[in-house]
């Protein structure tokens, strides 16, 4: 199994990044695909989590308006498309993976560094 996040940076407040999640190993049709932040010193965060076999999303309150999630099942990739970011968004964010009808993700990236500017 192998998760690979990409598309962090720097960004100023206001400005946008889409940070990919690219799967293999594990049917992907099968798994909920979830994004995760974490700033230092604080408790990781759940941010959004897709459903690749019913389409259901989730948004943590923090982001909802602001971020998307959406699949490629082509590509077994996932995304985040990130709007109208703020410094509080600054963190490494982290993709995981969970069967659909398990609470626990299995499966992590290595986590991407999105950093937001005043």
């Amino acid at each position: 199994v192998r998760i690979v996040e990409s598309g962090g940076g720097v960004v100023q407040a206001g400005g946008s990044l889409r940070l990919s999640c690219a799967t293999s190993g594990f049917t992907f049709g099968d798994y909920t695909i979830g994004w995760f932040r974490q700033a230092p010193g604080k408790e990781r965060e759940a941010v959004s989590c897709l459903s690749n076999r019913d389409g259901i999303r989730y948004y943590a309150d923090s982001v909802k308006g602001r971020f998307t999630t959406s699949s490629d099942n082509a590509k077994n990739t996932v995304y985040l498309e990130m709007n109208s970011l703020k410094p509080e968004d600054t963190a490494a964010y982290y993709c995981a993976a969970r069967r659909d009808w398990s609470s626990r993700y299995d499966y992590w990236g290595q986590g991407t560094q999105v950093t937001v500017s005043s």
